[in-house]
């Protein structure tokens, strides 16, 4: 009889995530957990889900981990050849634009959701959501992976327009924590970075300083 295999063994390395994304007046805060999984086995702990595309707009990744790295890889290259062109840094909305050719036209072999975020001196911050399948759409917040379902709630009932960066910080940490609490696939630290004219702020909120809630 044959010895059944543990699923890790098999497994894609999957970004099972907790993500999320907010406009402010002046720029965005972006934000994810760090655990990568195999299967029901964590393969990295301390992943960094929020990737360079250009030195004012990041993305956020969630999906496979193959797919949505080679997907930032690719962009970044081609916004990078665009800036040469152009003479001046790209656009968000260009750079998200980049994203919804690439997972619209692969659709039926990528596993990628996405979120595209930034500033520019257009139209200031902005959030792009690029969910599975390749649709794109601008909004004041946006939040995906595994870990989402468990914070829509939340974030409707919290999200305001015309937050300050620092209320944007607060309620892309609390919905963070609160999806990493409930979701098996999220979980580690949660990394931050607001981006404004100015550049790009990083934070990293480690497991112990991450704000508690009722755990029944």
């Amino acid at each position: 009889m044959e010895v059944p295999q543990p699923d890790w063994l098999t497994s894609e390395h999957m970004t099972g995530t907790s993500i999320m994304a907010v406009e402010f007046n002046g720029g965005v805060v972006i934000g994810a957990d760090s655990r990568t999984t195999t299967g029901s086995y964590i393969a990295n702990r301390v992943t960094d889900k929020l990737t360079r595309i250009t030195d004012n707009i990041y993305c956020c990744r969630s999906g496979s981990a193959a797919d949505t790295q080679a997907i930032a890889d690719i962009v970044a290259y081609q916004l990078n050849l665009h800036s040469v062109e152009i003479g001046e840094p790209p656009s968000v909305e260009t750079a998200a634009s980049v994203f919804r050719e690439i997972c619209y036209t692969n659709r039926e072999s990528l596993m990628a959701g996405i979120i595209c975020a930034g500033w520019d001196k257009y139209k200031g911050g902005q959030v792009y959501t690029i969910p599975l399948g390749g649709m794109c759409v601008r909004q004041p917040f946006s939040i995906g992976g595994s870990g989402s379902t468990y914070v829509y709630g939340h974030c409707d009932a919290t999200f305001k327009e015309n937050m300050t960066k620092e209320e944007c910080k607060k309620f892309v940490l609390h919905a963070l924590a609160l999806a990493m609490s409930r979701d098996g696939s999220s979980g580690g630290v949660v990394r931050m970075a607001v981006i404004t004219a100015e550049g790009v702020e990083r934070e990293v909120v480690t497991g112990d300083k991450l704000p508690r809630f009722w755990e029944g």
